[in-house]
C-alpha cells in the first residue's frame, strides 16, 4: 500500500514537472512574439504619393518637409513625385507592397488609396484633404481655412485698391472653403474689397499662374494670392511691382521684397502623431482635421512690409481662432445675394467640406454641375 502511494506521488510529481516546462515554453514563446513584434513595430517603414514635384515651393514642398520631419525622427521613408491623380492607383499599389503606412497626399488620390487599402489590409493607409475611410484607411487634412482668414486680413489692410487676386486651382470645396475664408478675412478689414478668382484648372502649371497672375493685375488687383503650387505668381507679381500672399509653405525667398505672408501648413506634427498612434497599436480609422491650435496650420513670418499694429491685430485674431472663435459665423451672404448663414449661426464641418458657393465680394464663376 506504502508503494502504491509512493508511485502515486512520483507520478503526480511529473505530471506537475510537465505542466511546468510546458508553461514555461509557452510564456517564453509569447514574450518572444511579442519581442519580435514589438521590434517589427520600430521598424515601420512609409511612403508618400505626391502630385507635384517637390520642389514646387508650396504643397508638395510642405508635404516633403513632414516626410523629411520623420526621417529626423529616424524612420524609414520613401516618395514618389509627380504623379497624375489618373496613374495614381498604380503607383500607391506599388508602394503597398514595401511599406508599412501610406500617404497619398492629393484630394484625387482618393478612390485610388481606397481600392488599393481592400487589396493590402495589412498596410496603414492615410489620405490627405478627402472624405473617405474604411477598415485601415483614414484621412487628415488642417483647417487651413483659419489661416487664409488671417492672411486675407493682412491683404485687406494691404491693399490700396481693393481688388486681391487670387489664382484658383481647381473648383472643388476644399479650395471654394480656403477663398471664402480669405475674403471674409479681407472684408473683415475693408468691407468693401473685392476678391477677383481666375480658375486654371490644375495644382501645378506654371505657365497658366502667370497668365492668371498678369490677367489678374491688368484687372487691378494690387495683391495676389494663390491657391496653386509654384511660386511663378509671387515671382511674376514681384516684377511689377506688385505684392503678394503665398500659400501652403513660406514663399519669401520667392519674392523677399513683395511676399507678405503665407498660410502655411507644418506637416511634421500629424505625421509624426500619425506614425506614432500606427506603431504603439492605437490607431483607428478616421478623419483628423487639426487646426491654428496644433500647429499644423498658421501663418509665416510677416514681412517688414506689415505694419506691427497689423501683425498685432492678426496674431489677437489667431488667438480667438485658436481658442473656438468660428471663421464662418453668421450673417453670411451669397454671392447671388442670398443668406449662406442666418446671423448666430455656423457652419457643421460636414456643411464645410462640403461647400459649394461663393460669398458676397467674390468676382469668379463656379462651374455648373
Amino acid at each position: 500500500m506504502a508503494q502504491k502511494s509512493s508511485s502515486n506521488r512520483i507520478l503526480i510529481l511529473v505530471i506537475v514537472l510537465a505542466i511546468a516546462l510546458i508553461a514555461v515554453y509557452y510564456f517564453s514563446q509569447s514574450a518572444k512574439d511579442q519581442t519580435e513584434l514589438k521590434s517589427d513595430k520600430k521598424d515601420l517603414k512609409v511612403a508618400y504619393v505626391y502630385v507635384g514635384p517637390v520642389g514646387d515651393g508650396g504643397w508638395t514642398y510642405a508635404h516633403d518637409l513632414g516626410r523629411k520631419h520623420l526621417e529626423s525622427k529616424g524612420i524609414k521613408t520613401t516618395f514618389v513625385e509627380s504623379v497624375p491623380e489618373a496613374d495614381s492607383y498604380r503607383t500607391i499599389r506599388n508602394l503597398a507592397q514595401n511599406n508599412d503606412i501610406i500617404f497619398t497626399t492629393s484630394f484625387g488620390f482618393m478612390d485610388p488609396t481606397l481600392k488599393t487599402a481592400e487589396e493590402f489590409p495589412n498596410v496603414t493607409f492615410m489620405h490627405c484633404s478627402g472624405f473617405k475611410t474604411s477598415k485601415n484607411m483614414g484621412n487628415y487634412f488642417g483647417r487651413m481655412y483659419q489661416a487664409k482668414y488671417l492672411a486675407g486680413m493682412v491683404a485687406g489692410a494691404m491693399s490700396k485698391t481693393n481688388r486681391i487676386g487670387v489664382i484658383g486651382s481647381h473648383p472643388i470645396s476644399e479650395i471654394i472653403r480656403h477663398i471664402n475664408a480669405f475674403t471674409l478675412g479681407v472684408q473683415a478689414i475693408k468691407p468693401d474689397a473685392e476678391v477677383q478668382v481666375l480658375w486654371i484648372n490644375s495644382w501645378f502649371d506654371p505657365a497658366k499662374e502667370v497668365e492668371a497672375t498678369n490677367s489678374l493685375i491688368d484687372n487691378g488687383a494690387d495683391i495676389i494670392a494663390i491657391t496653386t503650387d509654384s511660386a511663378a505668381p509671387l515671382q511674376t507679381a514681384a516684377k511689377k511691382g506688385v505684392l503678394s500672399i503665398g500659400n501652403d509653405s513660406d514663399m519669401t525667398k520667392y519674392a523677399p521684397d513683395h511676399h507678405l505672408t503665407a498660410a502655411i501648413f507644418n506637416w511634421g506634427v500629424i505625421y509624426e502623431d500619425i506614425y506614432n498612434k500606427v506603431k504603439d497599436g492605437t490607431w483607428k480609422p478616421g478623419s483628423d482635421w487639426w487646426g491654428l491650435e496644433t500647429g499644423l496650420v498658421g501663418l509665416s513670418p510677416f514681412s517688414k512690409l506689415v505694419p506691427e499694429d497689423l501683425q498685432n491685430k492678426v496674431n489677437a485674431k489667431r488667438e480667438e481662432i485658436g481658442k473656438g472663435l468660428k471663421v464662418f459665423q453668421g450673417p453670411i451672404t451669397k454671392q447671388d445675394g442670398s443668406i449662406a448663414l442666418e446671423a448666430g449661426k455656423t457652419h457643421t464641418d460636414q456643411e464645410l467640406l462640403s461647400m459649394n458657393y461663393f460669398v458676397k465680394g467674390v468676382i469668379g464663376d463656379l462651374p455648373k454641375n
